[in-house]
């Protein structure tokens, strides 16, 4: 056995609960990628896509015969949402990160700066909120989705989360508190316990991470105006 046939049946058993690792180190990835985000570091993104192809396995448990045998379609699909939101964002801030480099920026220069959405996001992210955690919500309980209400939450505030994150907008740190509130108690009923620890940790992540960039939405941009309009086009 290869070392990811090792890391694809490995399990660690904890208070008598079999628990795999690729749901531990799927979860650190995703925790590195947090913090990566808070620094605003363009690595943030590859090293969150790792971390979403190992998690996309343990949420389809009756699928890839978990020790769980749960289902929870909202976890998996997001998963695969978030590698196509990721490569956005990653090809976003690299092209900032180019720009601001171009005009003489430090080499540590953040690749973003941080920017309440305003009105018109706020409808953006209203709307999609509602309307999506609707239709997601009739479809996972049509697939059997374990919790299909909380299960289609956590999918559509997690894409809205990280499309936040790639535009640079500040309340996509908030919209992730709102679906960690409602991700634990999910996770540990379904017995999904290093993600609910996970979960419980990326909220002080966060916590720290709207403080972090509500700090710096006064900074100087390194990129003229004009610049900025056609990388963010």
């Amino acid at each position: 056995m290869g070392p990811l046939g090792w890391l694809f049946d490995a399990t660690l058993t904890i208070a008598g609960h079999d628990v795999l690792w690729r749901e531990i180190v799927g979860n650190l990835f995703g925790l590195a990628s947090a913090v990566g985000g808070l620094r605003r570091r363009v690595w943030a993104w590859p090293v969150g896509i790792v971390g979403n192809v190992l998690l996309f396995t343990v949420f389809l448990g009756g699928v890839f015969h978990t020790p769980q045998q749960t289902d929870l379609y909202g976890q998996a699909g997001r998963q695969v949402f978030f590698v196509a939101v990721s490569v956005y964002g990653w090809v976003r801030w690299r092209q900032t990160q180019r720009a601001a480099l171009d005009h003489g920026a430090p080499a540590d220069t953040p690749a973003v700066v941080p920017r309440w959405a305003g009105p018109r996001g706020w409808v953006l992210i209203g709307s999609v909120a509602v309307v999506g955690t609707v239709g997601f919500a009739a479809l996972f309980s049509a697939l059997g989705s374990w919790g299909p209400w909380a299960d289609a939450w956590i999918f559509v505030g997690s894409l809205l989360a990280t499309y936040g994150m790639a535009r640079g907008w500040i309340e996509f740190w908030l919209i992730w508190i709102a679906v960690d509130v409602v991700g634990v108690p999910l996770l540990v009923s379904a017995g999904y316990y290093p993600s609910a620890v996970l979960y419980v940790v990326y909220a002080g992540v966060v916590i720290y991470g709207f403080t972090v960039w509500l700090r710096a939405r006064g900074e100087e941009p390194a990129v003229p105006a004009g610049e900025r309009s056609e990388v963010a086009a």
